[in-house]
């Protein structure tokens, strides 16, 4: 593996990761009792003798690789490294490499998701393998909302449903002029207006179509493709990453938000 100048040795990207998890004082899981002791690469607690790792009850319980590889390798994701570059980099397989990258996906925080748009909210769909994504974006708060519907087209229902659950009432929506749009404010108390594309007005809907252009290019460029069962975790990963990217900074960050010990009995 290559070595890069931004990686910390194995000794730091532990304390690193101890003090997310433990803070200044390392703790037993179990029983939080500080009585504790190294035992060879592990620890165990005097009071209820449980043995424990340094990432026991984390979603890093089962990690296999040396700690700089698996920084490295997340490095390079939160810095959008293409996976060709990554196999060299880490000198990984593409498999392992893949399968890191959706754990990386799936445990990425969600700070946002009982907060609505509101004010200003521009609405559109695009389709990416078979299935469609519907998306809004408030314009002032410069946040997005992406779901992703299991089928190759979108009814009035689909587009009811998401204004309901993420658009806050009183909002101003602007979309297109596709049919299920029409009469939507009998759905939900919004103040509604239509670009009608055939038209060439642009002007109401120009900032969602950039937020699907950049969708697009995000998976193009970081993951080459993205099959139909992958593209919701991928599709949510794009929307952590433009809402938030300041979990996204770097490896520290990212771990800080993502990273905590689940508590057992």
């Amino acid at each position: 593996m290559y070595h890069l100048k931004q990686i910390p040795s194995e000794v730091k990207i532990k304390k690193i990761v101890r003090r997310i998890l433990f803070g200044t004082h390392l703790h037993c899981p179990r029983c939080k009792s500080r009585s504790v002791y190294k035992s060879e690469n592990r620890y165990r607690c005097k009071k209820c003798r449980r043995p424990f790792s340094l990432t026991s009850n984390t979603w890093l319980s089962n990690m296999k690789l040396p700690w700089e590889t698996f920084y490295t390798l997340l490095w390079c994701w939160l810095n959008h490294l293409p996976i060709t570059q990554t196999i060299k980099i880490t000198e990984l397989s593409e498999v392992t490499i893949r399968n890191w990258l959706d754990n990386f996906r799936l445990n990425i925080p969600d700070p946002d998701w009982l907060s609505p748009l509101k004010d200003t909210i521009q609405m559109d769909e695009a389709f990416f393998r078979g299935k469609a994504v519907i998306a809004a974006k408030d314009t002032l708060a410069k946040k997005v909302i992406l779901r992703v519907i299991p089928k190759q087209y979108v009814q009035k229902q689909n587009v009811s449903q998401f204004i309901v659950r993420h658009v806050e009432p009183g909002s101003k929506l602007f979309t297109d002029g596709a049919g299920y749009y029409r009469g939507i404010k009998n759905a939900w108390p919004v103040t509604h207006q239509r670009d009608i594309h055939s038209k060439w007005e642009f002007g109401l809907t120009s900032e969602i179509e950039g937020v699907f252009g950049n969708l697009r290019t995000f998976i193009r460029r970081k993951y080459h493709h993205v099959t139909g069962s992958k593209l919701e975790n991928v599709v949510a990963e794009f929307e952590a990453n433009f809402n938030h990217p300041e979990i996204f900074k770097n490896p520290h960050e990212y771990l800080k938000n993502s990273l905590f010990l689940v508590p057992t009995c």
